[in-house]
């Protein structure tokens, strides 16, 4: 870009604008840096449509367009549709219908609805997907985001549409005679999005906060597109970071010199491996300790994939930053590279880890990351007294996160010189802790605030910028911002685990005597979360059906691609794939009911998890026990809403090139890790009779400070605009091990439950003192007042007065911490109803139905969008995400042009049911959402394409080249 800056004249918002723009800069850089941050950058390619502004009324994306090119034009940003701090329309539709999850494309999704509904007020469903489909959301599946424009069209029009509210019903005993909604049965041509349906059996009471559908407490700012991401900030004297990566995905550095970077004018720091102590580390934001290997360090003289790390540099500007990396001179020695599993394992394989620093590498001859054994029963007697043993090997591939914020970190020193990372993190205690040692500092020195966060899925669960962020800090003693391209999103992130699934199941009668799990997992260069995945993967794959007879076996192993980590599924998603598919294939050759064949073998309430206690999370595991369990009301409502059975065989015999099919598929997760995960929560009562609820948990898109926020409401009576949630600061907030693991609701939920129970203790004590009633005295706590049994009260408010100022002074506060010693699956069922192309080999999904039991659901619009989300994910696994490399690792399709993710016009009907349980352990019942939600579509997806052709595939994603193949076999 060049210095040299022109003047530039528009008007922003209806208010005439003078910006002094550079002659190459896009509008996007011009609008970011007059303040308009409601603006996002996702994406290299203008691909992902985050960026979009309205130039002269129509949807432009801003990163695509030169700031000279609009001269003279009217440009609208989000930020120009309120009015007095009053929502726009489309605004207040988004919020009201739960569109809105992470929040960093909503300001360009709202713009485009803008400019699509002043030219058509009174649009359809197909014409609001066209509409919308230039904007990727990586959160939701679209479904809320259609019903959003649907009503702002009607409050557009002048019309007062109803309450955007969930369904609800009473769950009968025999759930299979259940009397549906009609809209659920879904007729042929309805599409339109419905609201979720929530299934309560009748002997579990209601609540007034919880379950209801709460606005998000965060949605508002994100509607109005306010500077709340890590990168809207831009401090005084702030330089901007840049990471030179490797091109070579195996290659010793024999040398580097940064002399002519160092030099260039602007440049105030460039650090290489010479510059920083070699502290062994591993990225996984783990609780301590975390699992090894310690394998990487900040910056090595060793790369060991395309898109390693090799340098980094910060500078005035970012075109100085980029300009000084190319001015770096690296001296390669190129070695060879190994990119499948299977044959690194082989003899003779390039090493991936060939120094002798790293500690806890199981085989690092045979690339061998780590090796897990389990068995439970007699392996051998339970194949050997079956009557059929069944085998099957399946294949999943490395998925990338496609988060549209990309990773995002700013480092500075406060004023008393401690080290602060303002981070897009998913993780703040644990990045907080694992830095310390890497640059020196002790972790009283260090603060890490965790801001909105713009989707993470668990790739925000790694230590990916902070580390480098904080040297170049302490080098320059100033800010440093540091924002991955999507580039390096792809190649210098990290991904899902690839995996190569071998299942041998034994069949005694038609039960499941034995079964067998041989696991090979693809780590990557690194071992980030090599342990916990796989083992997950382990235990959730073979405790589905959780026969008495069980072997786990598993290598894990390192390739010369980019790390895998964590990634929504966590392992458990590839393996229960793989048994899905297998059972369903097991059935069809034994000529059994495929929906009676695994009700009568998957795991029961009451059954002991047999492998819970060797298969914990990177280390032995507690035994736990099935709890809570509504896997047959799942599949029984389900079949019942899609008329599984009758059209599986109405499908079975077809002609011509269009064939249906209808699968299903059931699955089960965890909520959080059973006597590891810790959270704790703090409230506090104000002056007016409000509270603060401070929380270390980590909303993501979740609408965890929703939930939460609900919880403590719930205890305390009062309503949720009474609580004003803070999270995520590890100076003012209390410990929480993150966002990971399906844990928030239940374990840091419970932990506001406790502190929510404290206050309520304190008010009674207050409102005793107030009414001169005897300590101890026990009192009704609803309605923002606290009520004696003579039926004298006193308001919050006053108890909030009294005692801060006038009666036994003192703060009402409260905190409180929980673990728990077990981790209770929610369960599911999944159906999928498909129509494929014999002749190109073509998948289109119609229709995907998620019955989902979570426990009891603390809000039914925010848990419905995780679901729906969830499953558009599960649908890119199953269709289309597949990272790509050539033989010498150099990646195929690092972009989101050529990588391809669901967008709107794709996406099926998607509709939810919730069945609830209530869970006895989980806060008013309630257990994980999120994570499930992703884990039947693939098989579901693959069984419907059975029942469609007759073939089995076993490799994801089922492309069209795949299906072809299969189909000619």
């Amino acid at each position: 870009m060049s210095d040299s800056k022109s003047e530039l004249e528009v008007t922003i918002n209806q208010e005439i604008k003078t910006l002094m723009v550079g002659q190459d800069e896009s509008l996007l850089d011009a609008l970011r840096q007059a303040s308009y941050f409601s603006v996002k950058s996702g994406c290299d390619t203008h691909s992902c449509g985050v960026c979009t502004v309205l130039v002269n009324g129509k949807p432009t994306k801003s990163c695509h367009i030169k700031a000279l090119d609009v001269k003279g034009a009217e440009i609208t940003t989000v930020e120009g549709l309120s009015k007095e701090g009053e929502m726009h329309p489309i605004q207040r539709a988004f919020l009201e219908t739960g569109a809105i999850q992470c929040g960093f494309c909503t300001p360009a999704q709202i713009l485009t609805v803008k400019s699509f509904l002043d030219r058509n007020p009174d649009p359809n469903e197909d014409e609001i997907r066209k509409a919308i489909n230039n904007v990727i959301c990586r959160c939701t599946g679209y479904v809320r985001g259609v019903a959003a424009v649907k009503r702002a069209a009607a409050y557009l029009r002048g019309e007062t549409p109803e309450p955007y509210v969930h369904l609800e019903g009473v769950l009968p005993k025999d759930a299979s005679r259940i009397d549906l909604p009609e809209a659920f049965y879904r007729r042929e041509a309805e599409h339109l999005p419905l609201p979720p349906l929530v299934l309560t059996p009748a002997e579990m009471p209601l609540k007034a906060v919880v379950g209801q559908a709460e606005t998000k407490v965060d949605g508002k700012k994100l509607a109005q597109g306010k500077p709340v991401f890590t990168s809207d900030i831009h401090m005084d004297g702030m330089l901007y970071g840049a990471l030179l990566t490797s091109p070579h995905a195996n290659a010793n550095i024999r040398d580097i010199d940064a002399s002519k970077a160092r030099a260039l004018p602007g440049v105030h720091a460039v650090l290489t491996y010479k510059d920083i102590p070699r502290i062994k580390y591993a990225t996984g934001g783990q609780s301590y300790p975390q699992p090894l290997p310690y394998d990487q360090v900040s910056l090595d003289n060793v790369v060991r994939h395309v898109g390693d790390r090799v340098a980094v540099v910060a500078a005035e500007t970012l075109e100085i930053a980029e300009k000084a990396l190319r001015l770096i001179e690296v001296d390669y020695e190129v070695l060879p590279a190994i990119i499948d599993p299977e044959e690194a394992l082989k003899p003779g394989a390039p090493m991936v880890h060939a120094e002798n620093d790293t500690e806890g590498i199981f085989d690092a001859k045979r690339n061998v990351v780590c090796h897990i054994e389990a068995d439970y029963g007699n392996i051998e007697k339970g194949f050997k007294e079956a009557d059929h043993v069944f085998e099957g090997e399946y294949h999943t591939p490395k998925q990338q996160h496609v988060h549209l914020e990309p990773h995002a970190c700013i480092s500075y020193l406060d004023e008393d010189d401690r080290l602060v990372l303002r981070t897009s993190t998913q993780v703040p205690f644990h990045v907080r802790r694992m830095v310390a040692p890497l640059i020196g500092m002790p972790v009283k020195k260090i603060r890490v605030i965790k801001p909105r966060i713009g989707g993470g899925f668990g790739n925000k669960q790694e230590m990916i910028l902070e580390d480098l962020c904080a040297h170049l800090t302490l080098k320059t003693q100033r800010p440093v911002q540091m924002v991955y391209t999507r580039t390096q999103e792809f190649i210098s992130s990290r991904s899902r685990h690839a995996m190569v699934i071998r299942y041998k199941i034994g069949i005694k009668g038609d039960r499941v005597s034995a079964a067998e799990l041989n696991l090979i997992g693809d780590t990557g260069a690194y071992g980030c979360h090599a342990l916990t995945v796989n083992m997950v993967g382990g235990f959730k794959g073979l405790t589905l059906y959780n026969p008495e007879n069980i072997r786990f076996n598993c290598d894990v192993v390192y390739t010369n691609t980019p790390p895998a980590g964590a990634f929504r599924g966590y392992g458990a998603m590839q393996c229960e794939y793989a048994i899905e598919v297998l059972m369903e294939e097991i059935a069809e050759k034994l000529g059994l009911d495929v929906v009676e064949f695994k009700r009568k073998n998957w795991i029961k309430v009451g059954d002991a998890m047999n492998l819970s206690k060797k298969l914990g999370e990177g280390r032995e595991g507690v035994e736990q026990t099935l709890t809570t369990s509504a896997i047959a009301e799942c599949v029984d409502i389900g079949a019942k809403a899609t008329d599984f059975r009758a059209k599986r065989e109405k499908y079975k015999n077809q002609s011509g090139p269009i064939r249906k099919g209808i699968g299903f598929a059931i699955s089960m997760h965890g909520s959080g890790i059973a006597d590891l995960d810790m959270a704790a929560a703090t409230l506090k009562m104000n002056d007016d009779g409000s509270f603060n609820l401070l929380i270390g948990a980590t909303d993501l898109g979740t609408g965890s400070d929703t939930i939460l926020g609900q919880i403590a409401a719930e205890e305390l009576g009062i309503p949720l605009d009474d609580i004003i949630v803070y999270s995520s600061d590890t100076d003012f907030t209390p410990f929480d091990k993150g966002a990971y693991a399906s844990s928030t609701t239940y374990i840091s939920g419970y932990a506001v439950l406790k502190a929510a129970k404290l206050i309520k203790e304190q008010l009674q004590e207050q409102a005793a003192l107030m009414l001169e009633l005897p300590k101890g005295t026990q009192f009704t706590v609803k309605d923002r007042k606290v009520t004696a049994h003579d039926g004298r009260s006193v308001s919050f408010n006053d108890i909030g007065l009294s005692s801060l100022h006038m009666q036994n002074q003192h703060q009402i506060i409260a905190s409180a911490s929980h673990t728990s010693p077990m981790s209770p699956p929610p369960t599911s069922a999944q159906f999928a109803e498909i129509e494929v192309n014999i002749e190109t080999g073509e998948i289109k999904v119609e229709r995907l139905l998620m019955l989902v039991d979570c426990g009891r659901v603390i809000n039914p619009i925010t848990a419905a969008g995780q679901v729906e989300g969830g499953m558009a994910q599960g649908l890119g696994f199953a269709l289309t995400e597949e990272m790509l490399f050539d033989e010498q690792g150099q990646p195929l399709n690092p972009s989101m042009v050529k990588y391809r993710v669901p967008k709107a016009a794709e996406m099926p009907i998607m509709d939810v049911i919730f069945v609830q349980t209530d869970e006895p352990s989980g806060p008013f019942g309630a257990k994980s959402v999120s994570e499930i939600a992703i884990d039947g579509v693939a098989p579901a997806v693959a069984n419907a394409l059975h029942n469609a052709t007759g073939v089995w595939i076993r490799e994801l994603p089922l492309t069209p080249e795949r299906v072809l193949k299969g189909l000619k076999k």
